[in-house]
């Protein structure tokens, strides 16, 4: 559904403090298979944009000083798939920690039941990622 209020609204980005930078980035390119877009910055100021496959990114940043650490980081990140398992499993090899292996569930909207797969996993930063794969 478009936004009436924000012209061509659409997800662009959410950001990630990473506290080991080289790490997640080889986390997210290689075992979640997404493409590095770009990146800037030395040392503990380097950040970069990791594209999810439908135009919208992971922005990582490196951890800086003491002070950007009491920022946090995100609750979550849920990146849709076809293939909640394959997805899984994919994190996993790359070193992410099980929260839920896959599961089917049913989450009941206003707007009628929406049957899902789902699994989520932790990030090396402590990151919860989910795939979400709608089942309709």
């Amino acid at each position: 559904m478009a936004n009436s209020t924000i012209k061509n609204a659409c997800f662009h980005h959410i950001a990630l403090r990473a506290a080991d930078y080289d790490k997640t980035v080889e986390f997210y390119t290689k075992a979640l298979g997404m493409e590095l877009v770009r990146s800037w910055g030395e040392g503990d100021r380097r950040v970069c944009m990791v594209g999810i496959g439908d135009g919208g990114c992971v922005e990582i940043f490196a951890r800086g000083s003491a002070a950007e650490e009491a920022d946090g980081e995100f609750f979550h990140l849920a990146i849709g798939t076809s293939d909640a398992d394959g997805a899984y499993a994919a994190a996993i090899a790359g070193g992410a920690v099980t929260d839920k292996a896959p599961y089917d569930t049913v989450i009941p909207c206003h707007q009628g039941d929406l049957p899902v797969r789902i699994a989520f996993v932790k990030g090396l930063n402590g990151e919860t990622i989910e795939f979400f794969s709608p089942k309709e």
